[in-house]
């Protein structure tokens, strides 16, 4: 089957609200059968996030409570791009300063994550960031963080025991946890991985 035989065309949408932080549309689609259905879509300017290690392979994470869930939670430093088109990347310099009180003087691009894609635009830029160097923190008047800080490994264990489970935490530190261990950087990682793929398959690169 190809992807072609899978896929839904946007016709019309409906604005259903329009907040701070999101909008909600109700979007018409035509189905691959030819039929029609409505989708309920949150539209997200998107976010960053970064994984801070120090040089004695710590991660710094914030502790906060998420009403939404009625959880306390164990997160790396993010937020929210402040406008459409803002560079990832300085909006996760950014968030690692106001929220952690850090700088880092090496950054390394992880992943770009989508949360939720069957009803959210969303996507989550993942950072590596080591060489680091403490600053002012100073967060938004509305959060109420608590900064601790702990080996990478015992993090990467506390995803894996389910005591992390926020997404972009939980697929961060298993990322930095994956490439610091082998010293590679992502991109050389990633490189790695596929020419371990493709002598499985017994080709060439």
């Amino acid at each position: 089957m190809h992807d072609d035989q899978l896929k839904e065309t946007f016709l019309q949408s409906e604005e259903i609200y329009q907040g701070a932080v999101i909008h909600v549309q109700k979007w018409q689609v035509a189905l691959p059968d030819g039929r029609q259905a409505a989708r309920e879509i949150v539209l997200h300017l998107g976010a960053a996030a970064v994984v801070p290690v120090d040089e004695q392979g710590r991660v710094t994470l914030v502790r906060q409570h998420r009403v939404a869930i009625g959880e306390y939670t164990w997160e790396i430093p993010a937020g929210k791009l402040d406008y459409a088109g803002e560079d990832p990347l300085g909006c996760a310099k950014r968030e690692l300063e106001e929220e952690a009180g850090l700088r880092a003087n090496k950054w390394q691009k992880l992943t770009h994550a989508i949360t939720t894609p069957g009803f959210c635009t969303e996507r989550i830029a993942l950072y590596l960031a080591t060489e680091l160097t403490p600053c002012e923190s100073h967060p938004d008047q509305d959060e109420f963080l608590h900064l601790t800080t702990m080996p990478l490994s015992e993090a990467a264990a506390y995803v894996m025991d389910g005591k992390i489970t926020d997404m972009k935490t939980c697929l961060g530190i298993l990322m930095a946890q994956n490439i610091l261990s082998q010293g590679l950087t992502p991109a050389m990682d990633r490189v790695m991985q596929s020419a371990n793929r493709h002598r499985a398959q017994g080709r060439s690169i």
